[in-house]
């Protein structure tokens, strides 16, 4: 699984927030087989408030957007986490399904 964590709008990425998406990437090792990439934007709005998205690439070529938003930065990126977890859940669900 390729992840890209990346800043917009001039937003920059620290170091102390790098290592918070890295503790919640373990969450997803159940899941590296299914997901080939995992791209997380992070963004602060001008009214303080920070968005968080998350572009899911299936190995089998689904895509799933995955958004959050929240006043505290560590607060959306759980919340980012927690969508993610539940969707490739379902997914592996899906494909377990179909075999």
């Amino acid at each position: 699984m390729t992840v890209e964590i990346k800043g917009a709008h001039g937003y920059h990425v620290s170091d102390k927030t790098r290592e918070y998406l890295d503790k919640k990437l373990a969450r997803l090792k159940f899941a590296e087989e299914l997901v080939s990439d995992l791209h997380v934007s992070l963004e602060r709005e001008s009214n303080g408030e920070y968005k968080c998205t998350g572009d899911i690439h299936f190995r089998w070529g689904a895509m799933s957007p995955i958004k959050t938003d929240s006043r505290d930065l560590y607060i959306a990126m759980d919340a980012l986490f927690d969508k993610i977890d539940v969707k490739v859940s379902k997914e592996k669900d899906k494909i377990q399904d179909h075999k």
